[in-house]
């Protein structure tokens, strides 16, 4: 019972809840190409988004060992990959949040990291 109360909390913690309001089309030159950056653990990643149309795209998140491949919606200059978060913050420049589990102890933590794109 306890294995279900934790998975339900961290659940409750790591989920954002759904908000209101519509999907609109995206400008492609914005998302399209590779985001690269380096968590502060020293692990690196990188995020390649392709086939942007309207607010979907093809994304295909990496990291040292983790490689995800999602067809995501972007929403608010966001979208997520699994676990990740990604919201553009500028022109090329990106934060990247991850929600990270420790396989020692259990627990969860976010790490936070910032991405540029290749031009």
């Amino acid at each position: 019972m306890a294995d279900v109360l934790s998975i339900l909390s961290t659940a409750a913690k790591t989920t954002t809840p759904i908000t209101a309001g519509k999907y609109v089309a995206v400008d492609p030159t914005l998302y399209e190409g590779s985001w690269k950056g380096t968590y502060a653990n020293g692990k690196k990643f990188e995020i390649a988004v392709s086939q942007v149309n309207g607010f979907r795209a093809q994304v295909k998140y990496q990291s040292e060992g983790t490689v995800k491949y999602q067809q995501v919606l972007i929403k608010d200059n966001a979208f997520r990959v699994g676990d990740t978060k990604f919201q553009m913050t500028a022109n090329n420049k990106a934060t990247i949040k991850n929600v990270v589990t420790d396989a020692a102890t259990g627990s969860t933590y976010l790490d936070t990291a910032y991405a540029k794109r290749d031009v």
